[in-house]
């Protein structure tokens, strides 16, 4: 079956925005997603970029862009009042969630609690109820986030990204092509139509 990768961090809006539509172009297109969250950070630091966030000038314009998309997408938004966000433990949920196939399901409701619902998902309280929101158990998948190999799967899936030229988020792959973006996903699904 054909596939799309789809390289995010929780804390990049334009990530949770093509977040709310991959599962539907895949679809359309007889593909399956996987999500793969990357470090963020890492990806900017190796790639030499930085978050538009920190050009006074591109914030701005940024605010209103994401608003833009969300009413074109019909998706609810709301800045996050905790920008920039260190996710790290939660995309680490995210990895141990593939144990049962649930890290799509997962990774929307991050997004959600973070975009949608203001929620800190910094805050283990807040990942323990998203966490069982979605039917995983949160003592075991809390404790699969200390374990040496979720942590080396996610930075499988950076360094992956990086291989690949990645260069932010989102990401998406489909076989050799790259695409950078909430605004290539008619790429994407071209890409996955061919």
């Amino acid at each position: 079956m054909k596939h799309v990768d789809f390289y995010f961090d929780l804390s990049s809006p334009y990530s949770y925005l093509a977040a709310t539509q991959i599962d539907a172009v895949a679809a359309r297109s007889g593909a399956q997603v996987r999500w793969r969250p990357v470090v963020l950070g890492a990806v900017f630091k190796t790639a030499g970029n930085d978050m538009p966030a920190r050009v006074p000038a591109k914030a701005v314009y940024m605010l209103k862009d994401l608003e833009r998309w969300a009413e074109e997408y019909g998706v609810p938004f709301r800045f996050t009042s905790r920008f920039p966000l260190n996710a790290m433990k939660a995309m680490r949920c995210i990895v141990a969630a593939e144990e049962k196939s649930l890290e799509g399901a997962l990774s929307l409701a991050l997004f959600r609690a973070v975009w949608v619902d203001d929620r800190d998902v910094t805050d283990p309280a807040v990942l323990r109820e998203v966490l069982a929101g979605v039917g995983l158990d949160p003592d075991a998948t809390l404790a699969a986030t200390d374990t040496q190999s979720v942590k080396d799967r996610l930075r499988a899936y950076t360094d992956g990204a990086l291989g690949l030229g990645a260069f932010g988020a989102p990401t998406m792959v489909v076989g050799d092509a790259l695409f950078w973006g909430n605004d290539r996903l008619h790429f994407v699904e071209k890409a996955l139509r061919g």
